[in-house]
């Protein structure tokens, strides 16, 4: 009678010659952990800045809401105050704006520094785990052939 083999000896023969390398996975943790480290720098910087530009628009206008507000003599001195205020009020609303534009252009510029320096990082830590798994799967290859 034929002896059924004993596959889970086999396999585990078998998963033991391929030793598992956790470093590669270790490093891949490292440079996006990392990323994430310096993309969460870029935008805590951008909402500082944005809160800095938010407050000074604030400011600006709570002034000039404060000199429109004030008493006239005449009530034609109520429409020239309206008028300058909406007139200011455009005029700071544009360089605002502008600057809310720079910020985000600069989290833009930065982000895509930093997703290209990764990807060139991932690439290479790849690159190199590939070339591991390679070297190693033929050195099994070469002992197994050799027990053979």
């Amino acid at each position: 009678m034929t002896q059924t083999p004993d596959m889970t000896a086999m396999f585990k023969d078998v998963m033991g010659s391929f030793p598992v390398d956790t470093s590669a996975m270790e490093d891949a943790f490292k440079t996006t952990a990392t990323l994430n480290e310096k993309l969460s720098g870029v935008a805590l910087s951008a909402v500082e800045k944005n809160a800095e530009i938010s407050s000074k628009w604030t400011k600006e206008t709570v002034a000039k809401l404060t000199e429109m507000s004030k008493a006239k003599a005449e009530p034609a001195d109520y429409a020239k105050a309206m008028t300058d205020f909406a007139s200011a009020s455009a005029e700071t609303a544009a360089e605002h704006m502008a600057a809310f534009a720079e910020v985000a252009k600069k989290v833009q510029m930065e982000t895509v520094e930093l997703m290209m320096a990764a990807g060139k990082d991932m690439q290479e830590d790849a690159t190199a785990a590939v070339k591991k798994a390679t070297d190693d799967a033929k050195t099994v290859a070469k002992k197994a052939s050799a027990k053979a």
